[in-house]
């Protein structure tokens, strides 16, 4: 039987056809011009719609599979699949990679998504909602380019919203800040200027916050576990266990996350400017290129804060930032250079040894 590859390559018929199950996960333009006709004929692209701590779960057309971790593989990535062997056998290139220093004192990275357009920042109009959060959050997003969207969730539990809103929209006049209530409004209508067939978006944020009940109001379905949150302090629990894909009919792909308690950033010094964009233009005018922002001379920041041009608080927030930034990626750094010196001891050691 002759294959059909126009879902994989590039054409210009532009007759609407059924979707294959490829493209209802999000397959796009920047991942088939990774390929040849001889790549998709002997390897078919999958890709990873869920995660757990040994496994993958895989979809591609006519391919539903579990396999061990590849690759270094996260959720969202596309692989090419030899069915043969039923082994992945390459990643493609990503278009965004959100990441995070994981939890515990090894220092390692950890990978939470892959290939995402929109990040959705998702918070409560309650004690969850934290303008520092929300701010590593939205650095997480621009570092990996990814569009962030702030969502205030549970507008319906306060007598209003307007103040929640106003402190988000003032981290940035550039990411727009949504307020909506998942079970009684429409979230679907709302989000739906960026949730276009074809794209992948997430939803980020602390547990309790309605993430799986944003993802369920999306899909139509009601099979995601979704719990309330405690009372005295507003935190949720983990209702969603593992990182994992779904598939809005006509529509985007959606991944919903457990919530993270602890977000550190690492590698993330861009997404850090963008997000404090006038504080990093001022540290440009300082006197020392090395300048801690605190008793320097001719400290340009220090001196806006002074002319009460800038508020303390952000101004904190943002050196909090800067210095856990430099110290996660600095601590990275060695790791890796300690691992490969150690690698280059083991060669010499193979190669001087005598042989029997």
């Amino acid at each position: 039987m002759t294959k059909d590859y126009a879902q994989f390559l590039p054409t210009g018929d532009a007759r609407p056809r059924p979707r294959s199950t490829i493209e209802a996960l999000g397959w796009q333009a920047f991942f088939s011009a990774q390929l040849s006709i001889e790549d998709v004929a002997d390897t078919p692209p999958i890709r990873v719609v869920e995660v757990h701590r040994n496994t993958l779960r895989i979809a591609g057309n006519g391919i539903s599979d579990t396999i061990p971790h590849a690759f270094d593989a996260t959720v969202g990535d596309w692989l090419l699949y030899d069915p043969a062997t039923g082994k992945p056998t390459r990643l493609l290139e990503r278009k965004s990679l959100i990441k995070r220093r994981a939890p515990g004192h090894d220092r390692s990275i950890q990978l939470i998504a892959a290939n995402i357009e929109t990040a959705f920042i998702t918070t409560s109009c309650n004690a969850d909602f934290n303008v520092a959060r929300l701010e590593r959050y939205i650095a997480l997003a621009f570092e990996a380019e990814i569009a962030p969207v702030i969502l205030l969730t549970k507008s319906d539990q306060v007598d209003s919203a307007e103040d929640y809103i106003a402190q988000a929209q003032a981290i940035s006049a550039d990411i727009p800040v949504i307020a909506l209530d998942a079970r009684n409004t429409d979230p679907r209508g709302k989000l739906a200027p960026w949730c276009g067939q074809g794209q992948t978006v997430a939803f980020l944020g602390s547990s309790g916050v309605g993430k799986s009940t944003l993802t369920n109001a999306l899909t139509g379905r009601r099979d995601i576990a979704t719990q309330a949150i405690r009372e005295d302090d507003a935190r949720g629990r983990h209702t969603t266990t593992s990182r994992q894909l779904h598939v809005i009919d006509g529509g985007c792909v959606v991944l919903d996350t457990p919530g993270m308690r602890e977000l550190q950033l690492t590698d993330a010094t861009s997404g850090i400017e963008e997000v404090f964009a006038d504080l990093h233009d001022l540290s440009t005018r300082c006197k020392f290129n090395d300048c801690q922002h605190e008793t320097e001379p001719g400290c340009a920041v220090t001196a806006a804060l002074e002319r009460g041009e800038i508020d303390g608080g952000r101004m904190a927030r943002w050196r909090k930032l800067m210095a856990e930034e430099a110290f996660n990626s600095a601590s990275l750094a060695q790791r890796k250079t300690k691992d490969k010196n150690l690698g280059k001891m083991i060669k010499q050691i193979k190669k001087t040894k005598p042989r029997k």
